[in-house]
């Protein structure tokens, strides 16, 4: 059996499917993009920057969410958003990462005069020339938030179906989860969901199992954004499981969120050994000082998962991409390869 070193892990190909735009940032980039457009930043240095954002004091997901108001403060024109989306692909290319689905919400990008339309538009074009460079192939999704109006939820929709043909491959449901329940948005749900665009919500992580429920029974989800409090309702975990619908899990982010007190007490271990599908993602790289192979690290020394169940983890976000049947083959076909060389 191998020991998952750091540097196996770093090796192992892997997919990530739950990163924000808004929330990974490079802290040199944050700092460029604001001298640039004249915007007043908490910390003089990237160092200090750095710092800052990382989120170590926060009692809730509310308080949390509260550090993407400094990164939207640059991301309100196309350079800077295609600039992002760029080297967020740059930096999962390093770690190994054949298949990255960055998302946001376009509605936030705005407040200067950007359509989202052009928002949207900006960051394909950033992914597409790391794919052109780096061979990283990746999808946008287009998320609403729970605590907008509906109106403009329907509105999120219907930009990922516009751009479903381009590069957009899902819709998702973001933001402060007390309150804000799935319902509220149906129509949106039901609009993405007639036209084929595949749908992760955000349940689970600041509500009940309760809102997961709502995710899958109302809101068509086919992937579950965190899932942290799952194991609070057992015949939810257990149709959960039934129907083989991924956690998109995010181990640091849900400790400093105060959904579990510290990694060795996230449930995904349990999750794992009832059958359920489990896939790391890092959230927000930046907010969350983490990188993908380091969360990997993370459940290795704290969650004990094997290299067996590492192999596991990462071939499900493959398995689980928001992609066409023949990019799944390829990428599996790729995954298998890579991982029996590694072994070999």
């Amino acid at each position: 059996m191998l020991t998952p070193a750091p540097e196996l892990l770093l090796r192992l190909p892997k997919s990530e499917l739950h990163v924000h735009l808004d929330g990974s940032l490079r802290p040199g980039t944050l700092l460029a993009l604001a001298h640039e457009r004249d915007v007043e930043l908490p910390a003089r240095s990237a160092a200090d920057l750095a710092d800052h954002m990382l989120v170590s004091d926060a009692s809730s997901l509310e308080e949390y969410l509260q550090r993407f108001e400094v990164t939207l403060a640059v991301m309100q024109d196309a350079d800077a958003l295609e600039r992002i989306a760029y080297e967020l692909a740059e930096d999962h290319a390093a770690e190994n990462v054949l298949y990255v689905e960055v998302r946001f919400c376009p509605a936030l990008n705005t407040a200067k005069g950007l359509a989202s339309s052009e928002a949207v538009e900006a960051t394909l074009r950033g992914l597409a020339r790391a794919k052109q460079d780096l061979g990283i192939q990746s999808g946008v999704i287009v998320c609403a938030l729970r605590s907008h109006a509906p109106s403009r939820s329907l509105e999120m929709a219907d930009l990922a179906v516009g751009y479903a043909p381009h590069g957009v491959c899902g819709f998702d449901l973001a933001g402060a989860e007390a309150g804000n329940p799935v319902a509220d948005h149906i129509a949106s749900f039901e609009r993405a969901s007639r036209a084929g665009v595949p749908i992760t919500i955000h349940a689970g992580e600041g509500y009940g199992a309760e809102s997961i429920r709502q995710a899958v029974e109302v809101g068509h989800a086919r992937r579950i954004g965190h899932g942290t409090r799952l194991h609070e309702d057992r015949a939810l975990m257990e149709l959960i499981a039934a129907r083989g619908i991924p956690l998109e899990t995010c181990l640091t982010s849900n400790v400093q969120t105060r959904v579990v007190t510290s990694h060795g007490d996230h449930p995904a271990r349990l999750y794992l050994d009832e059958g359920l599908t489990v896939c790391l993602g890092t959230d927000n790289r930046l907010m969350s000082g983490v990188t993908l192979t380091q969360e990997y690290e993370h459940a290795r020394d704290e969650l004990d998962l094997t290299w067996k169940e590492l192999v596991a983890v990462a071939r499900a976000g493959f398995e689980h991409a928001f992609v066409d049947p023949a990019t799944r083959v390829e990428l599996l076909r790729r995954f298998d390869q890579d991982v029996a060389a590694i072994e070999s």
